[in-house]
């Protein structure tokens, strides 16, 4: 019957083989009985004055023919009619295609398409009659079935285009009734009801967890960074929510998941210790947990559970797995038992072979032809993963890929292809959804975090997207999934064919980006379902009222861009590929792809103003340089895009060249086209409309300033004369159905009016860290969230500023309003005279916020804390020496020097080596030791390319110093609070990539004492008030300042931690005038009683070519912290935390001439181990004369026998010890040792401060209790 009908539903009808009688909605259906069938359709208007139809449904069921009926919509509300209910219209209707529908005959929740204002009442029904079906979200019926009866009917569209398919079975479930009706009049009376239930799920395991361990994922390295501590920290929240014990195992110091000092949901036990199968195994048989999560600890938390199983250690103390179970979790990592599994739901995959040794690799690739793409199993961000041109290519990459995995696949190449991701979320009731779905920017061939990401989807047609959504959900029911997962499709652009990737079964980086993409907070569902809960029964965040069981709809749109540090690492190319290498992200919300995509550019690298018009319009690259560039994928690719569109290349052309959807390249082409545009009026006022067409496009003050030859302040004074400020809106994700309530908020140029209404006078804006990168990690997260907790206990209103969406700072429960958008001196006066803040706290973010301190001063914008003049005193190079020479501290020798000649000549003066010094920068950006002329030269080149604003200043480098680190807390330049680390590598290694432990363990007394005296005179001449950090060097008793940063650092998450005082709440009390004299006076008398050690963690296993050594500038990407009462076995849990392990059968050693007393040292107390020594030329002939015994070993392809590389991947050396200087002669075969080593996962150690303690620490035999929690540490003390 056609009350308005759908070709969609002619079609679904059709296509199942049935013959169609379509009549109008008039049609007497009751007379005319040529019918074995009736299907009623949807229409528009109020069902209630359909009367005709509705009379002549009630003949029909009066008499009770079994002859099956179907209605949809109108037909759904025309068939109740007739059936006894009423029809009333509702407030808004039910609108979009995420509507969740739960059917009462299985439980199951399943997406539906809705387009209706008129709802049925129930409530009239006869008995015969049931609800089929409800809506989650305002409990309306959804559909009614006839007990005995063939007769259903539904409100919703099973057949939508577009939309989701999940009830498209109710189309299968009519033509069965059909085919019953005519098989034999036996099965006449067959009904709905016993057709539905073949598809009820079986009922869910009953959850009894009580006490649960959860597993963290470490210290940050490239591929599992921040959004761990973001998942750890939800669940944490989670779980005590719900009432459980939780037993936290992370020894990442600078998360915010491991805090035990304040109240937020922290876990009941922290302990700060390597998540290994020997350490865990350890906490088990102490805490007892009756259960385990492994699935928010990252690939690290993952594996290590796998081995807890297989060991048997889960099972002998009963600790039960929740959530994703051990074999799902294996049948989705190893590739072989993944591959098997989509073949037998008929999912189509890469043809692929796993194989467990390099010589089957080959084999596998001669037999389906090269290129292939070769991928490790059990491994993170792509970790040994690359695609592979021939044999010589393939050997090189498996090799590398054995060592940290037993497994690889080789598969088909599908470079060229889209890659698309879905999240999913399932329960243990079998309600699955998919939360957000992503679109790589760049063609399968980069790794998806290499990538940028776009969100939703752009260039799906509707089948596509629904296709892979449904095969997204039968791949995670396939496989058991409970809790959330990630699911990676190649998709052929030429047509709809596409290949799954991988499947995560755990929460993941992806997942991070997705739950701040769409405001669905992915970890903290995924908890609570691991204990039983059920999607239907929890809350959507976004709303407050409605169910989590829902598909989140967009009218915005998110781009993520990669962070990569690659210059950094001398030898590492630009290149990006199928292994990970950027080391952080940012994230971008805008009304359009132009305003977003240019948000994240500027994001992602605040000294540049998103992309680099310069270069784009000034500088012409040859065109083979540029077709190289663009085929390459490389960290500068959009840059290089845009320059090629400047000059008239096409899309058409761009894209044979790069594989970028045309889509992409159209969009970038329009932002160029306007860039041209702005450029082209060479400094005439814009108007009205063209300067907001060009924030509309996403142009920032800056960028129109420099391509209309004008000055930023220019600009934003114009802009606001004309009115022209951007818009205040809140993430919604329910596409208007239901009022938002979040305080989650974005800019944007697009629209009419603000979602929310201006601030209040009595807050703070705090700024966060902005995206994850050497120098600037998970600890200045720390430090925000920190800031935000403490100023909202103290009943002030917070605003949080940040872009990362890894982090928890971006959770918008931590804050009363969270700005997800650029930490600009632009966004910030936006933001400023929208909330009408009180203040601005700039020290909590790192350099990043901290250099806004003094253009937002000059505003006119009130800083929390130190006075922005004095911050410049402190970051100013220059006239913090100079400063110090007016205190008359000691400091090294030093100069502000404004020509290369004046440099040479004071380098002359204080004697070779110097330090070359930017300012204003991070872990010691372009920081370096010059040790000649030449050294000098070049060094000086590259620190003036960093600091551009700013001076270099030259100092003398002292050698041979121990290096101290002093943080402290200051109200009005009086120190309240202060502590004093000290490195365990002599000066010379960034303090970033040193090991710090507290309290001192060699340093004098005397020295420590003088560090903080003259500290506390720096601060007081600073008149800092709030945090502050200072780096010193120690010969003997005497000291000599480095440098000071009046912000917090990156120690502080650690000093914190390991002294029990939270020193952030401190910095923000005295920011606010409160007296700290209570915490001051009780870490002036506490007793420590315990060493903590602070180790880097490094992630030069991905940065292929480069020279994994330490010096001045930061190379590592995270840390971790152990604790224990002996400071050699506190070094030694910290160095496992950070990946070390200890050696079990040899060590190969090499030292330069210089340090062979420490080699001497090491080899002894080695030897004593019972390991074999392995020794290079000089140091095998130094030992020698010293009687100690060694083997030698060649220097890599010189002389016979055995050579350094062999050696190593025969694996009878597991631990390198490569002591090297400025003075070393084999430069080269050094680096192939180190190098080596990382490639193949042998621990290695350079410095020699640290081989010998390690050493000792292993020569010792502890037997002292390693495995105390945070609290009980910190109970020791009286």
């Amino acid at each position: 019957l056609d009350c308005g009908i759908k070709e969609s539903i002619l079609r679904n009808l059709a296509s199942r083989g049935l013959r169609i009688r379509l009549v109008p909605w008039n049609h007497d259906f009751v007379t005319d009985k040529q019918w074995d069938g009736l299907f009623f359709s949807n229409g528009p208007g109020d069902p209630s004055l359909a009367s005709i139809i509705v009379d002549r449904l009630q003949v029909l069921l009066q008499a009770k023919e079994p002859r099956p009926i179907f209605g949809i919509c109108m037909g759904h509300q025309l068939l109740g009619q007739a059936a006894g209910a009423s029809t009333y219209k509702m407030a808004f209707g039910n609108r979009g295609q995420n509507q969740p529908v739960t059917c009462s005959l299985t439980g199951r929740c399943i997406m539906t398409s809705q387009n209706h204002g008129f709802a049925l009442d129930t409530s009239l029904l006869s008995n015969d009659w049931i609800n089929l079906f409800q809506n989650e979200n305002d409990g309306s019926n959804e559909g009614i079935m006839h007990k005995s009866m063939p007769w259903f009917s539904c409100q919703f569209h099973p057949e939508a285009r577009s939309g989701p398919v999940d009830a498209g079975y109710l189309f299968d479930t009519f033509v069965s009734l059909l085919q019953a009706s005519w098989s034999s009049t036996k099965n006449s009376n067959l009904n709905v009801s016993e057709l539905l239930a073949v598809n009820k799920p079986p009922m869910p395991p009953q959850v009894e967890a009580n006490k649960i361990l959860l597993l963290g994922s470490g210290g940050l390295q490239i591929g599992q960074a921040g959004e761990f501590d973001y998942s750890g920290s939800q669940a944490i929240k989670a779980l005590k929510e719900a009432g459980k014990e939780v037993i936290l195992m992370n020894p990442n110091i600078a998360s915010v998941q491991t805090n035990f000092m304040d109240g937020h949901f922290v876990a009941d036990k922290v302990y700060s210790i390597p998540v290994t199968v020997e350490r865990v195994t350890e906490i088990i048989e102490k805490e007892r947990p009756d259960s385990i999560i492994l699935s928010m600890g990252g690939q690290t938390g993952l594996n290590c559970g796998l081995q807890l199983e297989e060991s048997g250690v889960l099972s002998q103390f009963g600790v039960q797995v929740l959530g994703t179970s051990t074999d799902s979790i294996r049948a989705t990592e190893d590739r072989k038992l993944f591959a098997d599994g989509l073949t037998e739901i008929g999912e189509s995959i890469a043809v692929s072979t796993a194989v467990s040794t390099v010589d089957d690799a080959v084999a596998a690739a001669n037999s389906m032809g090269y290129p292939v793409m070769v991928r490790a199993a059990f491994a993170l961000g792509g970790l040994g993963s690359g695609i592979c041109e021939d044999e010589i290519s393939l050997r090189k990459t498996a090799s590398k890929a054995f060592a940290h995995s037993p497994q690889i696949l080789v598969e088909e190449s599908m470079l060229g292809w889209k890659e698309v991701e879905y999240e999913v979320v399932r329960d243990s009731s079998d309600n699955c959804i998919v939360v957000c779905n992503m679109e790589n920017f760049d063609a399968c061939g980069v790794h998806t975090g290499d990538s940028i990401v776009v969100a939703p989807s752009q260039t799906l047609n509707n089948d596509e997207y629904h296709d892979l959504r449904r095969a997204s959900i039968a791949i995670v029911r396939h496989f058991d999934i409970v809790g959330e997962c990630n699911v990676q499709f190649a998709l052929d652009p030429t047509s709809s064919k596409y290949r799954v990737i991988e499947l995560n079964p755990r929460l993941s980086r992806s997942s991070a980006l997705a739950s701040k993409a769409t405001g669905y907070p992915l970890a903290y569902i995924a908890a609570k379902i691991a204990i039983g809960g059920n999607i239907k029964d929890l809350r959507n965040s976004v709303t407050k009222a409605t169910t989590a069981c829902y598909e989140p709809s967009l009218d915005y749109i998110v781009v993520k861009t990669p962070r990569w540090d690659l210059s950094k690492f001398l030898g590492t190319e630009d290149t990006i590929g199928s292994g990970m290498k950027s080391v952080g992200e940012v994230m971008a919300i805008g009304r359009t792809f132009e305003e977003a995509f240019q948000k994240s550019l500027r994001m992602v690298d605040p000294t540049k103003d998103g992309l680099d018009w310069k270069r784009v319009f000034g500088m012409r690259t040859s065109p083979s340089q540029l077709v190289y560039k663009l085929q390459q994928p490389n960290t500068d690719r959009v840059t290089w895009l845009a320059e090629a569109m400047s000059i008239g290349v096409g899309k058409e052309g761009l894209y044979k060249l790069t594989a970028i959807d045309c889509w992409f390249l159209a969009k970038v082409q329009k932002i160029v086209d306007m860039a041209k545009m702005l450029a082209s009026f060479g400094g005439q006022p814009l108007s009205n409309q063209q300067l907001v067409m060009a924030k509309k496009m996403g142009f920032s003050d800056a960028s129109v300033a420099f391509l209309c030859n004008e000055t930023e302040s220019t600009i934003r004074q114009s802009r606001i004369d004309k009115g022209i400020f951007p818009l205040i809106k809140q993430i919604d994700t329910t596409a208007a159905e239901f009022p938002a309530k979040t305080n989650y908020l974005y800019t944007t140029y697009h629209g009419c009016t603000n979602d929310v209404e201006k601030g209040t006078p009595k807050g703070f804006l705090v700024l966060g860290s902005g995206p994850y990168h050497i120098g600037s990690s998970v600890e200045f997260d720390w430090c925000g969230v920190s800031s935000s907790r403490i100023l909202r206990t103290l009943g002030y209103p917070v605003c949080v500023l940040n872009c990362n969406p890894e982090t928890v700072s971006t959770d918008y429960d931590e804050s009363d309003r969270l700005y997800f958008d650029e930490i600009s001196l632009e966004r910030v006066l936006d933001l400023h005279r929208f909330e009408r803040s009180r203040g601005v706290v700039v020290s909590m973010g790192g350099q990043q916020s901290n250099r806004l301190a003094l253009p937002l001063q000059k505003a006119g914008v009130p800083i929390l804390g130190t006075n922005a003049e004095d911050i410049d005193k402190a970051e100013d190079r220059s006239k913090f020496s100079a400063l110090l020479d007016e205190l008359k501290i000691d400091q090294p020798s030093w100069s502000s020097l404004s020509t290369v000649e004046e440099a040479l000549a004071f380098a002359e003066t204080v004697g070779y080596p110097v330090l070359v010094r930017p300012s204003y920068v991070l872990s010691g950006a372009a920081m370096a030791v010059a040790y000649d002329a030449e050294q000098l030269k070049s060094r000086l080149h590259t620190a003036a390319a960093v600091s551009k604003e700013f001076p270099v200043v030259i100092s003398q480098f002292v050698e041979n110093a121990r290096e101290l680190d002093v943080d402290c807390v200051a109200a009005s330049g009086e120190v309240r609070l202060i502590s004093v680390s000290e490195h365990v590598e002599n000066a010379g290694i960034h303090s970033g990539d040193a090991m710090h432990v507290l309290p001192p363990f060699s340093a004098s007394e005397t020295a420590v004492k003088n560090a903080k005296s003259v500290s506390t005179k720096i601060a007081k001449a600073l008149n800092v008030t709030g945090p502050c950090n200072l780096q010193l060097l120690a010969v003997g008793d005497d000291v000599k300042v480095i440098e000071c940063n009046v912000r917090s650092s990156r120690s502080l998450p650690f000093v914190s931690k390991t002294l029990g005082v939270n020193f952030i709440s401190a910095s923000i009390r005295s920011m606010l005038g409160n007296d700290i004299q209570d915490i001051s006076d009780y870490l002036a008398n506490k007793n420590i009683h315990t060493f903590g050690v602070k180790s880097p963690c490094f992630s030069f296993t991905r940065l292929h070519g480069a020279d994994p050594v330490l010096g001045v500038e930061m190379a590592s990407t995270g840390e971790v912290a152990c604790f224990s009462q002996n400071y050699l076995e506190c070094l030694l849990l910290a160095m496992e935390a950070s990946g070390f392990r200890r050696p079990k059968n040899g060590i190969l050693l090499s030292a330069q001439d210089s340090l062979m007393a420490s080699a001497s040292t090491i080899a002894q107390r080695m030897s004593s181990l019972g390991l074999t020594v392995y020794a290079t030329e000089r140091t095998h002939a130094y030992l020698s004369r010293n009687g100690i015994t060694s083997q030698y070993v060649n220097w890599p392809g010189s002389g016979t026998g055995m050579d350094v590389i062999s050696l190593l991947e025969e694996k009878k050396a597991t631990i390198v010890m490569n002591l090297h200087n400025h003075q070393s002669q084999q430069v080269k075969h050094n680096f192939l040792i180190r190098r080596t080593s990382v490639d193949l996962g042998v621990p290695l150690i350079t410095n020699a401060q640290v081989a010998e303690a390690v050493s000792e620490s292993l020569q010792n035999r502890f037997l002292t209790n390693s495995s105390m929690s945070m609290q009980e540490i910190h109970r020791l003390a009286p």
